[in-house]
């Protein structure tokens, strides 16, 4: 049996101990790169610290993501079995947690509203609803939902 520190361990896997460095070093770069363009474009919007830092928090999550799905690809594990693995964890979540769905869809729409940012703090905006018109003012902007005040 071979640990890591053995010669041949090396030897036998410098291909993918290399791939696996690049794999973080490209990870740490789009990373970087990314939260510095989120970083511009929310503060030449006039975003507040809050918003952007939570639009970073959820792009970082998904490169992340993407890079442990890079690593298991340079390592070689077998697709059935990470696929068995992988679904019995997203099974295991969607059975607790089916509520949620509903929540990564709002996040995914706080983050289209983000980039689009048809509204800003202190926008006066109105609600059309049938028997209650609202006209309001935008206090603020969380990751799913606006905060208004009459």
């Amino acid at each position: 049996m071979t640990t890591i520190f053995d010669a041949s361990f090396f030897k036998d896997h410098s291909q993918q101990i290399i791939a696996t460095v690049l794999v973080i070093i490209a990870f740490l770069v789009v990373r970087l790169i990314t939260n510095s363009l989120i970083y511009k474009f929310g503060k030449k919007s006039d975003f507040s610290q809050a918003r952007i830092n939570l639009v970073i928090k959820y792009m970082n999550m998904f490169i992340t993501l993407f890079a442990c799905v890079l690593l298991i690809t340079v390592w070689g594990v077998e697709g059935e079995r990470a696929l068995l693995v992988i679904s019995s964890i997203f099974t295991v979540i969607g059975v607790a947690m089916f509520a949620q769905w509903s929540i990564l869809s709002n996040i995914t729409a706080g983050i289209i509203l983000f980039f689009s940012f048809p509204f800003k703090i202190g926008n006066r905006i109105q609600i059309m609803d049938k028997e209650y018109p609202i006209e309001a003012e935008i206090v603020d902007i969380k990751s799913f939902l606006y905060l208004t005040q009459n």
